[in-house]
């Protein structure tokens, strides 16, 4: 029996890709250069010839996005509680106010009738989390937006191989972050991209990314804006172009883990254990994570470690925003969204990644039969 530790998550670089990096580095171009160029060039394509624009992260994207929009001081954006801090961070840094919607708890994605409700006469934009990659109505999001004259900035972190309607998610849309971070299901160690809507955004998110420079002829420069310095290396997008060539064969593999989560557990896991399983959907999601919500019997840290014991990393993802000091301190304090507050307390992503194989499903499901049926 395998009893090797099985981590929650873990990136495959394979050779060829390893080969193109040491390519790079010998070439004495590692910063942004060609390799930028081509990995821009083929996300494009992928997300219906949009301009996309790479970064150093899949947070400096969504700031950028807001720059763009024009939103600031006194400007209201509504987001979901469960998601990394980053997306709520970024409302802060443009001088923007971060109003919270409550989630859904059986898609744990934000609530799209909170939405609605929260909006007001300051509100310019929605951030929308894909939890494990999951997209939210998509319909009803941008038929929200289009009826209140709010920009979509939509956190697709995790969902780069999502679809809706047949259609991937940033191919369509408004302002659409991908992360391109070390657990993502494609990865540049660290990045992300930004989709934009057209040239004009394009040449602004490239200002914002490299300190607010535009440049014209072989010594015309020009700040116009107040930038950063958040430009992807050319060694990290030629990992990504090896990574993004096998996009739809890790898309592939992560629903066939799925569905075997699914037919091992069994159709009594529920009832059984008293966990929640996620939405048994398919073709759609990318299946990012494989997240359970545990029964209140059991706490996460008591889960983990019990996990632990059989060899099994779990993670989790998330805790809720609006309760960390930061958020409290701005006003916001526990009760104010009690779906998000349970969900956060509860939730843990097990085990999912390209490389994983049947049998380690199988092995996850086993134990979790051993820790939860137990209690």
């Amino acid at each position: 029996m395998n009893n090797t530790f099985l981590p929650f998550s873990k990136p495959t670089i394979d050779e060829a890709t390893i080969a193109a990096v040491a390519d790079v580095l010998r070439s004495g171009w590692i910063t942004s250069g060609p390799k930028v160029a081509e990995f821009e060039k083929q996300l494009s394509a992928y997300f219906g010839d949009r301009p996309v624009r790479t970064f150093n992260s899949g947070t400096c994207t969504m700031e950028i996005a807001l720059r763009i929009a024009g939103i600031g001081a006194g400007d209201e954006v509504i987001t979901t509680p469960i998601s990394w801090v980053a997306t709520a961070n970024v409302i802060l840094e443009v001088g923007a106010i971060p109003v919270f919607a409550d989630i859904d708890p059986v898609t744990r994605n934000i609530d799209l009738d909170k939405v609605e409700a929260a909006i007001t006469p300051r509100t310019r934009a929605i951030i929308p989390v894909y939890l494990a990659g999951k997209p939210l109505d998509m319909d009803r999001l941008y038929a929200i937006a289009a009826k209140h004259k709010l920009r979509v900035i939509e956190d697709a972190a995790q969902a780069i191989g999502s679809t809706w309607k047949g259609k991937p998610i940033g191919s369509f849309g408004d302002f659409v972050s991908f992360s391109f971070q070390a657990n993502k299901n494609i990865t540049t160690s660290e990045g992300g991209c930004l989709v934009l809507n057209d040239d004009a955004e394009a040449v602004s998110a490239e200002k914002y990314r490299l300190q607010g420079v535009s440049r014209s002829g072989w010594d015309g420069i020009e700040v116009d804006v107040l930038g950063g310095k958040f430009n992807m290396t050319d060694i990290a997008a030629a990992i990504g172009l090896g990574q993004f060539s096998k996009l739809n064969d890790i898309t592939a593999q992560r629903r066939k883990l799925a569905r075997h989560y699914f037919a091992t557990l069994g159709k009594d896991f529920e009832k059984q254990t008293g966990a929640q399983l996620p939405p048994a959907e398919f073709e759609m999601t990318n299946w990012h994570l494989f997240q359970i919500v545990l029964p209140d019997r059991i706490t996460r840290p008591e889960f983990m470690e019990k996990m632990k014991a059989h060899n099994i990393g779990i993670g989790f993802h998330y805790a809720p925003i609006h309760l960390f000091k930061l958020y409290r301190d701005l006003g916001f304090k526990e009760g104010m969204f009690p779906a998000a507050e349970r969900v956060g307390r509860q939730i843990v992503s097990l085990p999912m990644f390209y490389a994983m194989t049947e049998a380690d499903v199988d092995r996850v499901c086993a134990a979790l039969g051993d820790v939860l049926k137990t209690q």
